[in-house]
């Protein structure tokens, strides 16, 4: 059966994060900007329209609402954070805005983290990590851009990543471009928002 995948809300504000009435299941997603968060949705929800591309990284700037059919949860599309070009005034409001939302959403049942497979634990990656265990939030971790690494340095990057994360997390790799990956990754997704519509639950 077809996903469906439509953009509910868009919100700006943790008022407005509060004020949606939402109450199905809830799987956030969050990364540095330009780490492929876009193309992933597009990919995950076979459209090149849901989620837009931009050019300039850093340009989400709302928190997004996607309603997944027929499994019945949402996948929230959290800002980019990290851009240098952003003023430090908006890098503080947003991080207040990403952490005031997974502080406080009954509905949240997993926090999946994008990591660029290119890069090493970056600082704001790892702080985003510690904050999701102190917060006892699960955690799905998610090595985007495979397509750029080759085998050892995906394995390198998977090591690296399973040292830092909670016991038995294993990370992802994924590639919104060949498609890799995205099968498990769609599985994993469905699983943490304990719905299983295509596959039966490892």
């Amino acid at each position: 059966m077809d996903r469906i995948f439509t953009l509910e809300t868009t919100a700006y504000t943790l008022e407005q994060v509060r004020a949606f009435p939402g109450v199905l299941p809830q799987v956030a997603l969050a990364g540095r900007s330009n780490v492929g968060k876009s193309s992933l949705i597009n990919a995950l929800g076979g459209s090149k329209k849901l989620a837009k591309i931009s050019s300039t990284p850093g340009k989400t700037r709302s928190i997004n609402f996607y309603s997944i059919r027929p499994a019945d949860f949402y996948l929230v599309d959290l800002p980019g954070y990290g851009y240098a070009r952003s003023s430090k005034e908006e890098r503080r409001k947003w991080a207040a805005v990403i952490e005031g939302y997974l502080g406080r959403t009954p509905h949240l049942k997993a926090l999946a983290i994008l990591l660029d497979c290119r890069l090493a634990p970056q600082e704001l990656d790892v702080s985003l990590v510690a904050f999701a265990v102190q917060s006892a939030i699960p955690l799905l971790a998610i090595l985007t851009k495979a397509d750029k690494c080759g085998a050892r340095e995906q394995a390198a990057r998977q090591a690296e990543w399973a040292r830092l994360l909670p016991s038995g997390i294993a990370p992802l790799l994924v590639s919104a471009k060949t498609g890799k990956g995205l099968t498990m990754l769609w599985r994993a997704l469905c699983n943490a928002a304990g719905v299983c519509p295509e596959a039966p639950c490892p």
